[in-house]
């Protein structure tokens, strides 16, 4: 024993005297050259997992000091990075979101591509965000996202939530709905957030663009919009306004529904049955009311003349890490990122605190598979071959939220028809391409 104690300390002194930041534990000498890593990320919902897995790793690594700010839930996170680039207070690792981030950020980004994390990526992950041969991202997580609905409120009402794939289908369920609210103790079948222009701007349009375009990428290349699929878009958007809750009653209060309205509010108290949301609610559903997280599912956003029964699976974003910064502070960037991802213990933190399906392979222990019943559904949705692409990643800079996204806001209030919604949307998009 006393022989491998003093080979680990040996061992350990080595790695230090090398420059290489890893944990020795109570070997690590106070010679390491302390590090400071500012982590600015978007996901609301990782929040607490997040500096949960930074304390761990501090206590692992006593000369690196994580500082975590969190931007997101109806913040616009891009224009938020921005502001924090502009004021000088680069972070050491942050968020991109597909190749229009890559881009716009290609000067910020460091190479991944040696990172050993990388052979791990699932195929069709790294795509986004490769550029000139550099890999500039590593996947956050693979996330879904459609209608979440409540399963003890279906099953009440008489619905069969495994029959509804098609516009008709889901059409006649929402009306089964309304028609029994009383009895159901619903407000209203939805809660559509119109002041959220990503759910809107972003998630509702990529089920229509992701039927033009194959991919990001394909977005991200094209210099013009057809927007063939408007019209089924129109009606998926129409059915929400139609059956949606309303502050004050009128189809423009909409616009005030916030993030915590629809699924904090209105949804885990059980006040509407259905939200277009993603899996990442879970965490929000859970606090509120855990029975009801355990009893929720996704269905599908279906809109005519395009794949049925599917729902958008894809990377939300990419942690990248700031090339600007010394050698010292990007190799404890890169090596906190692998920790999270690779070791035993962050993949474990990965699944069961973070909820997150990861997008790299090495997570197919029993233990480490998603307890949560929506990630469950997504790699049902997977393995049936039954998901369209996000293609979002690759609109214009800001031009789904502050465009789309804004249009929407002023179609729900009445402020603009549909017809100069599409027009307006075409114009843009064109002109931002030029």
């Amino acid at each position: 024993m006393k022989k491998i104690k003093k080979l680990l300390a040996m061992a350990c002194t080595l790695t230090v005297s090398m420059g290489i930041l890893v944990g020795c534990g109570s070997s690590q000498t106070t010679n390491d050259k302390k590090v400071t890593l500012d982590i600015f990320q978007f996901k609301v919902e990782a929040k607490d997992a997040l500096e949960k897995a930074a304390k761990t790793y501090m206590d692992e690594n006593k000369n690196v000091t994580i500082n975590i700010q969190t931007v997101g839930g109806g913040q616009d996170y891009g224009a938020a990075l921005r502001s924090k680039f502009a004021s000088g207070e680069e972070p050491a690792i942050y968020n991109i979101g597909g190749p229009q981030d890559a881009l716009d950020w290609k000067d910020k980004l460091e190479d991944l591509s040696k990172e050993s994390w990388v052979s791990q990526a699932y195929d069709g992950t790294l795509g986004a965000v490769t550029m000139d041969g550099k890999i500039l991202g590593m996947p956050f997580d693979l996330e879904g996202y459609g209608f979440i609905y409540n399963k003890n409120v279906f099953k009440k009402a008489g619905i069969d939530p495994s029959s509804i794939k098609t516009y008709g289908d889901l059409n006649k369920a929402v009306q089964t709905l309304d028609s029994k609210k009383g009895d159901l103790g619903l407000e209203s079948v939805f809660a559509l957030p119109g002041k959220e222009t990503w759910v809107t701007g972003l998630h509702l349009s990529n089920v229509a663009f992701s039927n033009e375009f194959k991919d990001g990428v394909a977005a991200f290349n094209s210099k013009t919009l057809d927007f063939k699929y408007n019209d089924g878009m129109k009606k998926l958007l129409d059915l929400q306004i139609k059956y949606a809750y309303k502050p004050d009653g009128t189809d423009k209060s909409i616009n005030s529904v916030d993030y915590s309205t629809q699924v904090e509010q209105k949804f885990s108290l059980g006040k509407v049955a259905i939200i277009q949301q993603g899996n990442w609610v879970y965490g929000s559903i859970e606090g509120v009311d855990k029975d009801l997280a355990q009893n929720v599912g996704i269905l599908p956003m279906p809109i005519d003349g395009v794949k049925e029964g599917s729902i958008p699976v894809g990377v939300p974003m990419y942690w990248s890490v700031n090339s600007s910064k010394d050698d010292a502070t990007k190799k404890a960037a890169k090596d906190f990122l692998n920790w999270l991802y690779t070791s035993d213990k962050g993949k474990d933190m990965i699944v069961h605190d973070f909820k997150f399906i990861p997008a790299l392979k090495g997570y197919d222990a029993d233990n480490l598979q998603p307890a949560d019943p929506l990630s469950k559904d997504i790699i049902s949705y997977s393995k049936d071959g039954k998901t369209m692409p996000w293609v979002f990643m690759g609109y214009p800079t800001g031009w789904g939220q502050n465009k789309l996204g804004a249009d929407i806001q002023k179609f729900i209030s009445g402020e603009i028809n549909w017809d100069t919604l599409v027009n307006n949307a075409k114009t843009e998009w064109q002109n931002a391409r030029k």
